[in-house]
């Protein structure tokens, strides 16, 4: 990977698109410091966090979801949103599961992706769907500024995308999301900004406008097909 940058945004949801191998989960995994970049910086609003562990990341409002459901299949969906707020939680609580303040976190986050009339059920029950809500209600459990979702949509079908094309809009509004996903209809059904890589490096950057006009995009990637 080589020479990418790209800015995140309160507001804004940013697709990262481009084919397999392009380095789109590579940056993911940088952003969130689950990898160590060779170069450059990664700055959380004004704060270097280039040399922070994924944990402390995290901490500071780095919220992420990946490409293979990583849920505690044998919890409760509450459970396992409880658990991510404890984990996060800058405080040892003692009796975690009787305390007030992170089941009413966790409670918000289901509230917050659809899930609030699950929160009994067994993870490993859930549809495909339904896991991949689970998956970002774990991460906003957080109370991250940023979040960072690696193909939310992976393995579904038109009815499941739908409603959870629809939550991504809504996420975009009170945080800064970068977006991998391989639908193209929901990407540009919900994205503001698009930056296409290939070869692990940027090709193209802008509005989705600028991305339907490029050439050297369509010849890459998208095809023909897709052009204004």
């Amino acid at each position: 990977m080589s020479d990418v940058s790209l800015t995140l945004e309160t507001g804004i949801l940013h697709a990262l698109i481009g084919p397999n191998g392009a380095g789109k989960s590579t940056l993911i995994n940088l952003l969130a410091g689950e990898l160590p970049p060779s170069d450059g910086r990664i700055l959380l609003d004004e704060t270097d966090v280039t040399a922070w562990p994924e944990w402390r990341r995290a901490r500071v409002g780095i919220g992420r979801t990946f490409q293979r459901t990583n849920v505690m299949g044998g919890m409760t969906v509450l459970e396992n949103v409880r658990l991510a707020a404890q984990v996060h939680a800058t405080r040892l609580i003692r009796s975690a599961s009787r305390d007030t303040g992170l089941i009413e976190t966790a409670r918000a986050a289901l509230r917050r992706v659809g899930l609030d009339d699950a929160e009994a059920e067994i993870a490993a029950t859930l549809s495909h769907g339904r896991l991949r809500q689970l998956e970002i209600a774990i991460a906003l459990a957080g109370q991250p500024k940023v979040l960072l979702l690696d193909e939310p949509l992976a393995g579904m079908g038109a009815e499941e995308s739908a409603p959870l094309a629809e939550l991504l809009r809504a996420l975009a509004r009170d945080h800064a999301v970068l977006l991998v996903e391989h639908d193209m209809d929901v990407v540009f059904a919900v994205a503001d900004l698009m930056t296409v890589m290939v070869d692990g490096r940027v090709l193209e950057h802008g509005t989705l406008a600028d991305i339907r006009a490029s050439a050297a995009v369509r010849d890459a990637y998208l095809g023909h097909s897709v052009s204004a």
